[in-house]
C-alpha cells in the first residue's frame, strides 16, 4: 500500500480507549469465504491469552478484510495488539491451508473513539457489515461475528 506510513502518523494507544480497527488480506484477496479459513481466524480472534488484557468488544470477518471494536488493555498498544491479532492468525490461517503466504496487508486503519461517540451504535455499524455487502439478510446469518451484547 503506497504511503502506509501516513497511517501510523498521530497514532495514540490510550489505556481503556475504544478503537474501531480495520485490517484488509493481501491484494483484497477474498481468503475468508473458505469457512475453514474463516473460523480459523476467529478463533484467534477470541483468544484470551492474544488479547490479554485488551478486550475485544465486537468484530466481523468479511472475506477480504476485518472490522475490530477493541477495547485497549494496561501494557498493550492499538499496534502491538494488532500485530499480535495478525500475526497469530496468518500463521494459524497457514497452517490450515497447508502453506507459507502473506495473509494480511502490514498497515491498518484505527479510529478512536471519542467520549460522544455511541459505542452501540459503532458496534451496530460493524457487525451489520455482511448486511451492506449483501451477504445475507439478517445479522443472524452470517456466522463470523461477535459481540460482548450478545
Amino acid at each position: 500500500m503506497p504511503n502506509q506510513h501516513l497511517l501510523r502518523r498521530g497514532r495514540y494507544s490510550q489505556i481503556n480507549g475504544i478503537y474501531h480497527i480495520t485490517s484488509t488480506t493481501v491484494n483484497r484477496h477474498r481468503t475468508f469465504t473458505d469457512h475453514r479459513l474463516a473460523m480459523t481466524a476467529c478463533r484467534c480472534f477470541t483468544n484470551p491469552a492474544l488479547n490479554k488484557t485488551s478486550e475485544l468488544l465486537c468484530w466481523v470477518l468479511m472475506p477480504d478484510h476485518v472490522h475490530w471494536l477493541l477495547k485497549l488493555g494496561e501494557g498493550d498498544s492499538v499496534s502491538a495488539w494488532v500485530q499480535r491479532i495478525k500475526a497469530v492468525s496468518a500463521r494459524e490461517v497457514n497452517r490450515v491451508r497447508g502453506e507459507q503466504s502473506a495473509l494480511w496487508q502490514p498497515a491498518f486503519f484505527d479510529r478512536a473513539l471519542r467520549q460522544e461517540d455511541d459505542l452501540l451504535t459503532m458496534a451496530r455499524y460493524i457487525v451489520a457489515n455482511p448486511l451492506r455487502a449483501g451477504l445475507v439478510r439478517r445479522v443472524g446469518d452470517y456466522p463470523y461475528w461477535n459481540a460482548v451484547w450478545i
